[in-house]
């Protein structure tokens, strides 16, 4: 028992004995008069009090002498802490605080700075804005003759259906499209162009909409002046850039081709008097800033003949699918795959080389067949560069569809022996009917063809095709 009360005598004092000990020197707080005595006070009063207080100015109370030191140290942690809590919040926000300040100056100095240039410009941009203007440095400089088509760059690629657009060939001539396409039919012996027969209006004709207008380009492009008065240089195409460039029309013969051929031929006129039509002099090809193509209905018989075709200035549009060639020691072309839609020439390819379809044996007859069949030969050996410039086919019928996003090997195998076949030709290998949506699928299918060495980009899209870079997109299609 008695050591039990040396324990308690020895014992720390509990902490409201402590806490009763521990009264500041003076008060932390005044007293309301509605306090009464300060005597009155407890200590638990006075602690809220001083909390509060110390809440609104993080002010440490005062500690008496007589406060033990194990309290002290508590409360000096406790309103440390507190402290250095408050300093951190502070600072972080006056940090990111001065960090959008500083990043918006940055902003305002920067678009400051656009405008000055734009209202204020210096010395080259004062020239380069105003040049050739009239009281200006450069004043008459600006143009030169033949500046119709300046800063534009011909690339392969053919504007499908080119009279839908909203200005028809000077949209693919902007876009450097080097192939334009007209589907024409024949009424009342005029050439009217348009998709379908709904879509024929009487004053959109082959000439308003394609002869004409090439006949005043290359009026511009080839002007008379005391440089050349008696004209004897060479032709210069549409292309400044690249003046050697021919441009293809490609007409789409869509009534009878045995009935419209004459009126082509004699359409053409215009063109042909002013030496702009590439021909054929029995022995070359004579390169002119215009190539006329015939495709759709137009026969092989007829482009292939003196008599019809006394200028040789019409080529034809040969059949691709019939052109495919194996490696060396494969004799026949791979057969047809399921998701193939084929008929007529893609049977045909399907063939070993010598043998012929029905559907070939009938062609050679008829000249409303369609494109590559009007009027065909009965092998495909006779389609050459003497009378033939493309080598066509639809690529939903000759190829078949994409399934899962990329082209199987059969098909690669199939696109590459077209092209090997064409080219051996000396023919140029095109695709039409395309795949044109997604668009990640047609730029998958775009580059293929691209690399694999296909001459000429069939499109309908002519900004997708030459101001997007889709050769470097990658996605689940690739």
């Amino acid at each position: 028992m008695r050591s039990q009360d040396m324990r308690r005598a020895t014992d720390p004092p509990a902490a409201d004995e402590e806490q009763a000990s521990c009264t500041s020197s003076e008060p932390l707080l005044k007293p309301d008069a509605s306090d009464g005595d300060t005597s009155s006070h407890t200590i638990s009063t006075w602690w809220a009090r001083s909390s509060r207080r110390d809440n609104d100015n993080h002010t440490r109370p005062k500690i008496t002498p007589d406060c033990p030191r194990w309290m002290t140290a508590r409360r000096d942690f406790y309103y440390d802490e507190k402290l250095m809590r408050g300093l951190k919040s502070r600072c972080c926000a006056r940090l990111g605080l001065g960090t959008l300040i500083f990043l918006g100056l940055i902003q305002l100095i920067t678009v400051l700075g656009g405008l000055l240039i734009v209202f204020v410009p210096d010395g080259i941009h004062r020239i380069t804005d105003k040049w050739g203007q009239l009281g200006h440095i450069g004043q008459g400089l600006s143009s030169w003759p033949t500046d119709f088509s300046r800063g534009i760059l011909p690339i392969p690629c053919h504007s499908h259906n080119d009279y839908w657009r909203r200005v028809p060939l000077y949209s693919a001539i902007e876009a450097g499209c080097i192939s334009v396409e007209a589907d024409v039919w024949l009424f009342r012996e005029e050439l009217y162009v348009g998709h379908s027969l709904a879509s024929l209006t009487p004053n959109r004709t082959l000439a308003s909409l394609y002869i004409d207008p090439l006949v005043q380009i290359l009026e511009k492009q080839n002007p008379t002046t005391q440089f050349h008065p008696d004209g004897n240089v060479s032709q210069h195409g549409v292309f400044d850039t690249v003046p050697e460039q021919s441009l293809t029309l490609l007409v789409d013969f869509k009534t009878s081709g045995s009935a419209l051929f004459p009126y082509v031929l004699s359409a053409l006129e215009p063109l042909r008097s002013r030496g702009h039509l590439t021909y054929r002099n029995g022995t070359q090809t004579i390169n002119r800033p215009i190539t006329v193509i015939g495709t759709g209905n137009t026969p092989f018989s007829l482009v292939d003949s003196d008599l019809a075709n006394p200028h040789h200035d019409i080529f034809f549009d040969a059949p691709l699918a019939a052109m495919w060639e194996g490696l060396p020691g494969e004799t026949s072309t791979p057969a047809p795959k399921p998701e193939s839609l084929v008929y007529g020439a893609d049977i045909d390819a399907s063939l070993p080389d010598g043998s012929a379809s029905e559907r070939e044996q009938q062609s050679a007859s008829g000249d409303d067949m369609g494109q590559g069949m009007s009027g065909a030969a009965q092998s495909p050996d006779a389609y050459t560069s003497e009378n033939s410039v493309y080598a066509s086919v639809s690529f939903a019928q000759a190829i078949g569809h994409v399934l899962y996003g990329k082209l199987s090997d059969s098909q690669m195998n199939l696109i590459r022996g077209h092209i090997r076949g064409a080219h051996r030709r000396g023919l140029k290998a095109r695709y039409w009917e395309l795949p044109f949506w997604p668009i990640g699928l047609r730029d998958y299918v775009w580059d293929v063809l691209v690399k694999e060495g296909v001459d000429l980009l069939n499109v309908d899209d002519l900004k997708g095709a030459t101001k997007t870079d889709w050769g470097s997109k990658t996605g689940w299609w690739s």
